[in-house]
């Protein structure tokens, strides 16, 4: 199902112009136009999902493993010594656009880790 006032469903579906770094039947892959460190990605799916509870399981199943691809070319292309996987559900959680969404973020030796929290400090 597509969501006319997307704008990622827009990109997603070629629609609105964009720096795509993949494409195949159900995922367009984005640099991200704000990025939190050089080749930032976001893994679109084509079809609209609110976030992951509305999420396909066919879609699901495949989501995970265009990561960690997307992150080993990262690795290889761009010399990150890591990448984060970051993917957030609902306003509170910081998702700003509806439409899930996989951040594929690469991380660089002596760079800052942006994780939302602190390692091994407790908040709760």
């Amino acid at each position: 199902m597509k969501d006319c006032n997307c704008i990622f469903c827009k990109i997603a579906n070629g629609e609105i112009p964009s720096s795509t770094v993949y494409e195949d039947e159900d995922f367009r892959v984005i640099l991200d136009l704000g990025p939190a460190a050089k080749g930032h990605a976001l893994i679109l799916p084509k079809e609209h999902f609110k976030d992951v509870t509305e999420l396909d399981p066919k879609i699901a199943a495949k989501v995970l493993p265009l990561g960690a691809k997307l992150g080993t070319a990262m690795k290889k292309s761009l010399g990150c010594a890591g990448f984060n996987l970051v993917q957030n559900n609902g306003e509170a959680a910081g998702q700003t656009v509806f439409h899930f969404h996989v951040h594929v973020i690469p991380r660089y030796e002596g760079g800052p880790v942006i994780a939302g929290w602190e390692p091994g400090v407790s908040h709760s």
